[in-house]
């Protein structure tokens, strides 16, 4: 498919089939940390169960983006659409009948090749639909929506909570899933890379050795400690392969992944940016769920509830089109770096207000949703625009990659800086092992504390996200343009 000056004429509609295929992967990130007390109860998870079943579809994913990018850049966007929608339903119906801790862990590191397929090939079909100057509304858009998946998991596990088991958290993928199949194949058109460059399959093994090994290291560290034999032989085994990855793409003609995309400032520091960012959001939502449950006291769905106004903000910024004329008015550094003080300020808010009840809370999440809303789609933006449209799917899949590795790195770290000052097995436990209620509130409050703590942290990440890339992105505008050829 060659896009048109004008764009692909049903691009708009292609845009909406893209993101709720998107959104059947989003959902399922974030929708399980809203089910941590069911599990724990009925599966008798321990907090490594926990971390392992949000974690394991990470662990797959993160090692298959590159290789899903550069397939769906091959062989055929569309087609890995379809690949990955049918995957992932499998995998919902696989997670969402089982019956142990195992099954479930199992299941959804199956998700995570569907994830992989599906994360790569939307973003990579909105830059071939849309012309350069409507790509940062479209990718606002998809942003947007990643942003919907992201906060309103806890919204939509809550309501299905409240009336169903756990598993329908899963089986809910199931009906989307299927009503995605049918639009993709009805509307999507075909784009691949024309050059039609050799598979590079052991670059793909390398990437996916690497990376998997490289995320089970942050996985492992917060139970196993971070010197560990078990921690120190995956991370040695990532730093070998990893390397031995670059060294081969640097020496092939056909490489999965170009790494003069690197010399690139605007894309190194697009990159920087995704990573802390990644890193301060995925781990402090995913304590913040924790709080609202176990030290406010709300159910599944009062906690969802609550955790909307940020995916309520973020959706309407974007789909109105303001957030994009705010960055092309602002420039992307600016926009980043405005955005990303933004989320750190709501961080900071939630930290030293969110024990005084909800009103702290809901304010940090207003300026998390306005900061996320300006600052993810120009850094997306900046990522995609310094890679040549045929790799489109591996530039993708970077993006992609970025997102999961952060987004592990913060629930591993900033999980275990909670668990440093609050040492206990899991708040349900060390509640229910509390004797009287002065003892049940200095478990809370010590909880409280290490939350707070982890929250700051997370904070510190996203500020120093957004100034790196906002001062390597001004530095790339003020050279002379970086050219990457294809």
């Amino acid at each position: 498919m060659t896009t048109t000056p004008q764009g692909h004429p049903q691009r708009w509609l292609i845009l909406g089939v893209i993101c709720l295929a998107q959104l059947t992967v989003l959902l399922d990130n974030t929708v399980l940390n809203v089910a941590i007390p069911s599990l724990t109860t009925e599966l008798d998870a321990t907090t490594s169960d926990i971390q392992w079943m949000i974690n394991a579809y990470s662990l797959v994913q993160s090692g298959l983006l590159l290789t899903a990018g550069s397939a769906a850049d091959r062989y055929g966007r569309k087609k890995m659409l379809i690949a990955g929608l049918a995957l992932f339903g499998v995998g919902s119906l696989t997670a969402g009948l089982a019956s142990t801790t195992a099954q479930l862990i199992a299941a959804r590191a199956g998700m995570g090749i569907g994830g992989a397929l599906l994360m790569t090939t939307t973003l990579a079909v909105a830059m071939q639909i849309f012309t350069p100057g409507e790509q940062p509304k479209a990718i606002g858009i998809w942003a947007a929506v990643n942003s919907l998946g992201f906060a309103t998991g806890p919204l939509i596990g809550g309501f299905m909570l409240n009336h169903f088991w756990w598993g329908a958290i899963f089986l809910i993928n199931l009906p989307v899933a299927a009503l995605g199949l049918v639009a993709v194949v009805a509307l999507v058109p075909e784009s691949k890379n024309p050059q039609g460059d050799r598979p590079d399959l052991l670059g793909a093994l390398l990437s996916t050795v690497g990376m998997s090994a490289l995320v089970f290291a942050i996985i492992s560290g917060p139970a196993h400690g971070w010197t560990s034999g078990r921690v120190l032989t995956s991370a040695a085994v990532a730093v070998v392969v990893l390397a031995l990855f670059g060294y081969w793409e640097s020496r092939i003609p056909y490489p999965m992944l170009d790494l003069h995309f690197f010399r690139n400032r605007r894309f190194t520091g697009a990159v920087a940016g995704a990573v802390l960012i990644a890193f301060g959001m995925g781990g402090s939502l995913f304590l913040l769920t924790q709080h609202l449950q176990f030290v406010l006291g709300y159910g599944p769905l009062e906690a969802g509830l609550r955790t909307a106004p940020l995916a309520l903000t973020i959706v309407a910024l974007n789909f109105t089109g303001v957030a994009a004329k705010w960055m092309t008015r602002l420039g992307t550094p600016l926009a980043i770096a405005i955005g990303m003080v933004l989320m750190s300020g709501g961080l900071v808010a939630i930290a030293l207000l969110a024990s005084g009840g909800y009103p702290g809370t809901l304010l940090g999440l207003l300026l998390i949703g306005a900061g996320g809303a300006v600052a993810s789609p120009a850094m997306a933006h900046a990522i995609m625009s310094a890679i040549p449209p045929a790799k489109a799917g591996v530039g993708a899949g970077i993006n992609g990659t970025l997102a999961e590795f952060g987004n592990g790195l913060g629930v591993a770290v900033l999980g275990a800086v909670l668990n440093s000052r609050f040492l206990a097995v899991s708040l349900p436990v060390a509640l229910a092992a509390a004797g009287s209620a002065a003892e049940r509130r200095r478990v809370t409050d010590s909880f409280s504390a290490g939350l707070e703590t982890s929250l700051l942290v997370g904070a510190c990440a996203v500020l120093l996200g957004g100034l790196l890339a906002a001062v390597l992105l001004r530095r790339a505008e003020r050279a002379e343009p970086d050219v990457v050829t294809a």
